[in-house]
């Protein structure tokens, strides 16, 4: 699995329009964000911000690129000839994504931490960890559902974009408009019940127990995503 994540990072460095298209556009969001940190707290909260800011990066640095590298990956046969070794088919995924996921992971730790240093810390840093880990771990399920039914790499550019766009509406909607109505709908759509998290662990206020319910619907979210990847991934090019 470690080769396999090593060589998998080699290329994502050398791949410079994966790296401008995938990894750099959400460090800029968040930059934004962070700098007219004052407007968008009068719009919503710090815990707003700080949710949009992971999911941007969700979204994008990670769910895209995954969606992208698998099906890279399938279109050049490279998935077939790791599946004909003896590692296993769960190595195998492990290490193609670990390296996005670690890049991810730091990028969103690296941009909180300096939106921490120029406002207020979170309330609850143990609880934010579990809502980001939860939020990426459902959207890492929900690219390998959606590599399922992406042919190549070009196609990915559309595959992806109802998901990610989908999930960012829904971050915006529950951040600003929290969830004193319409709440079941909010926590139910991807990621509304995660980003209700993030704010609350952000902001405060809210008792723990209320917040770590939330973490079911993330959780139900990776459980569908999973189910869809095992039904619809393929490890050939898809015809």
């Amino acid at each position: 699995m470690l080769s396999i994540a090593r060589s998998e990072l080699s290329q994502i460095l050398r791949n410079r329009a994966l790296l401008v298209a995938n990894l750099i556009p959400p460090v800029a969001a968040s930059a934004f964000f962070i700098y007219n940190r004052d407007v968008f707290e009068r719009l919503g909260s710090l815990g707003y911000i700080a949710a949009v800011i992971v999911f941007t990066v969700g979204a994008f640095s990670l769910y895209t690129t995954v969606v992208t590298t698998l099906a890279a990956r399938r279109q050049t046969l490279f998935l077939k000839r790791l599946r004909s070794t003896a590692v296993s088919d769960q190595a195998i995924m492990s290490g193609l994504v670990l390296p996005v996921s670690a890049i991810s992971l730091l990028q969103v730790g690296l941009i909180l931490g300096a939106f921490a240093t120029v406002s207020d810390r979170p309330d609850n840093l143990p609880l934010l960890i579990a809502a980001i880990a939860a939020a990426f771990v459902m959207m890492l399920a929900l690219a390998m559902a959606t590599a399922g039914v992406t042919n190549s790499p070009e196609h990915a550019q559309i595959t992806t974009l109802p998901l990610s766009l989908g999930t960012i509406a829904v971050v915006n909607w529950v951040a600003i408009t929290g969830t004193e109505s319409l709440a079941p709908l909010k926590r139910l759509l991807p990621g509304g019940s995660a980003t209700e998290l993030i704010v609350n662990a952000w902001n405060g206020g809210v008792p723990l127990a209320d917040s770590l319910v939330l973490l079911v619907p993330t959780l139900a979210w990776v459980v569908v995503a999973v189910v869809l990847a095992s039904k619809f991934f393929r490890w050939e090019p898809r015809r």
